[in-house]
């Protein structure tokens, strides 16, 4: 049995058939509205095509997992609960859900669907993870980036789930209240829409030898002359706090974890998930085949061997993020 399972994103059919070619284990993707958390334009999947990637993944002996996991609107949950039953009916190999209700509907509705508790759920102790397995029956928590080795290791000995955590993409830590401050500035929630820093939102001004980047009404970034001009994500904005302009909440550098495998599997950690349902196959494709390569070599010799990885990573730098806490 191979060390990992290796979950990746895949935000159109092209992507995963990608992911799954190059070597996915299993492939996480949503439906094209407001029930997963990347609803953006050109992306996700109708329910014909959800059917036809389910039934691609399984033709090579691969999974596929729905990520239902925003929150439903008050008195409005139609929507969610279809979402819950095409999965179902398609015969996804799990659904990946944040509300407890949708918890509640899926376990009533349909007990063999497996159950996942998504990263925006924010489960990051022992005592919240063994209630969603005892009252829900989730088998696998996806852990929030705020977790050291040590920490996942603990709370997998614990609780007996099956934990996933992130080693490549962003670095989204869900539970700091970035969406919230999302929402503020344009409106539309990441958490009940799915959208964060819309396209529709985004403005670029020109001033003198600066350029601003904005969001709505707010100025997320200056960028001095020949500096690339990033997307205004109010997470990787620089503000200005005891008169010091920085990158507040998080700098523009990627996740990157191949390093620790070893620590990870010592951990108890069953699946390595990749970010990025808003990326191109391109970047799919390159992606998973690093990874590939590093957990076979992982499984032959019980050694890390590191991609060269770069030019996939935002600003051309990763880093290790929480799971050794290196951060501020």
């Amino acid at each position: 049995m191979a060390s990992f399972e290796l979950i990746c994103p895949a935000g159109t059919p092209a992507a995963l058939r990608a992911a799954v070619d190059a070597g996915a284990d299993s492939v996480y993707c949503g439906f094209r509205d407001e029930t997963n958390a990347r609803n953006f334009p050109g992306l996700n999947f109708s329910p014909a095509e959800m059917a036809e990637g389910v039934a691609y993944a399984h033709r090579r002996g691969r999974s596929l997992f729905v990520a239902i996991n925003t929150y439903p609107a008050a008195g409005n949950p139609a929507p969610w609960h279809r979402a819950v039953d095409q999965a179902a009916e398609f015969g996804a190999d799990a659904v990946i859900l944040a509300d407890l209700g949708l918890l509640d509907y899926a376990a009533r509705r349909h007990p063999r669907l497996r159950l996942h508790l998504s990263v925006q759920a924010s489960a990051a102790n022992a005592d919240a993870v063994a209630l969603y397995r005892d009252v829900f029956g989730v088998r696998r928590v996806v852990l929030p980036r705020v977790l050291t080795v040590q920490d996942i290791a603990r709370l997998t000995a614990e609780t007996g789930v099956e934990t996933e955590v992130f080693v490549f993409g962003g670095l989204c830590p869900m539970a700091e209240g970035r969406c919230s401050l999302s929402s503020y500035a344009t409106g539309q929630s990441p958490n009940r829409q799915g959208v964060c820093s819309p396209a529709s939102h985004v403005r670029y001004e020109q001033r003198g030898d600066v350029m601003a980047s904005r969001l709505g009404d707010f100025t997320i970034n200056l960028f001095e002359e020949g500096e690339p001009a990033g997307y205004p994500t109010l997470c990787k904005g620089r503000f200005v706090t005891d008169r010091r302009r920085s990158y507040l909440f998080e700098e523009p550098t990627s996740l990157n974890a191949v390093a620790l495998l070893p620590e990870l599997k010592a951990a108890g950690v069953r699946a390595l998930k990749i970010e990025g349902r808003q990326r191109g196959k391109a970047y799919i494709a390159a992606t998973v085949a690093a990874y590939r390569q590093a957990l076979d070599s992982f499984d032959r010799t019980g050694r890390a061997e590191v991609p060269m990885l770069t030019d996939m990573t935002e600003g051309r730098r990763g880093t290790t993020g929480a799971y050794t806490r290196t951060w501020r």
